[in-house]
């Protein structure tokens, strides 16, 4: 889906993704995806947004398209399960945690196997002269019950509803909540697994199990803005701390210039991270309260503050509420 935003009757989401310095450099692509639905104006909660980050490595060649696939299976997984929610938030919370996950490993595997069917691994792909980009990989491969490597990919999720906030997350990247006062906060525990270059994934065995999930109810306030950002973008940080700021520094931008406006630059603040930081791509997405830019029309922040210049200091916390 092209880049771009929408507006819904209580929310609107904008979102870039750029391919990463060293990936230019290298002439790959962005392994990076990011959707989000509904994908027009003018429809109705529930709202969500998907980010994937495709590994990239020698064993995982297809990661690009496994990425695509990732997010566009999971906005549209997440969003009819949404739809037929019709108990209790308790049920409602239950069924996200124990049931939603593995749906949307099933939803993933089932787009994998219909791209392969379609496109099979070719002979470029796994002969011997290739074997050693993809790291003797070739024969593992050609098991159908291996070949989900090639398409690796992390998944990020919010959902937005009248009644609750969904969040679920496979892998690394990032997933912060703002506060009307600006407060940063972090609605998903972090995962001692993710370290260096490891991170867990859709084609791992079980993966279903490694999801972080969190159900949020919507109360009295509820965050104006919700961010997700592939690690690409917090990787080009000196810091977690620099990164966290990030969330208060868009919302003031957002208040100082308005959405459409933090949108435009969006793309620029990236491409310039990527650039001076980690080299990854970089994919962030926002959803943010329609009424967030009226909360402190004095705001001062620029929107050179928003893409990440001298950064410090931010709330983290665990958001989650038991419905």
């Amino acid at each position: 889906m092209p880049d771009g935003q929408f507006t819904t009757r209580r929310w609107r989401i904008v979102g870039h993704s750029v391919r990463g310095a060293s990936h230019e450099r290298a002439g790959t692509p962005n392994q990076d995806a990011i959707h989000w639905l509904p994908a027009s104006s003018g429809d109705e909660l529930p709202l969500v947004l998907a980010l994937a980050d495709g590994h990239g490595s020698a064993k995982s060649f297809r990661s690009e398209t496994g990425a695509r696939l990732a997010v566009e299976t999971a906005a549209a997984v997440v969003r009819d399960f949404l739809k037929v929610q019709t108990e209790s938030l308790s049920a409602t919370k239950r069924m996200a945690e124990e049931w939603l996950p593995g749906a949307l490993v099933r939803g993933w595997q089932e787009a994998v196997a219909a791209h392969l069917a379609a496109h099979p691994l070719s002979p470029d792909e796994l002969d011997p002269p290739h074997a050693s980009r993809h790291a003797n990989a070739t024969v593992a491969l050609t098991d159908s019950s291996n070949s989900l490597v090639a398409y690796g990919t992390t998944l990020l999720v919010a959902a937005v509803t009248e009644s609750f906030i969904l969040y679920l997350q496979l892998g690394d990247g990032e997933i912060l909540n703002v506060s009307a006062g600006g407060e940063v906060s972090k609605p998903l525990p972090e995962d001692a697994r993710l370290f260096a270059n490891e991170t867990t994934s859709l084609c791992s065995p079980g993966a279903w199990r490694d999801f972080r999930v969190c159900f949020q109810v919507v109360s009295h306030a509820p965050p104006s803005l919700i961010l997700l950002s592939t690690d690409g973008y917090p990787n080009s940080f000196l810091n977690a701390t620099g990164f966290l700021k990030v969330g208060s520094d868009i919302l003031a931008a957002i208040r100082a210039g308005g959405l459409d406006a933090v949108n435009e630059n969006i793309a620029a603040w990236l491409t310039e991270s990527t650039r001076a930081g980690s080299g990854d791509d970089a994919t962030l997405g926002l959803i943010c309260a329609e009424d967030a830019p009226q909360r402190d029309a004095h705001a001062s922040h620029t929107n050179e503050d928003a893409a990440g210049q001298n950064r410090n200091g931010a709330k983290t916390g665990d958001a989650c509420d038991e419905a």
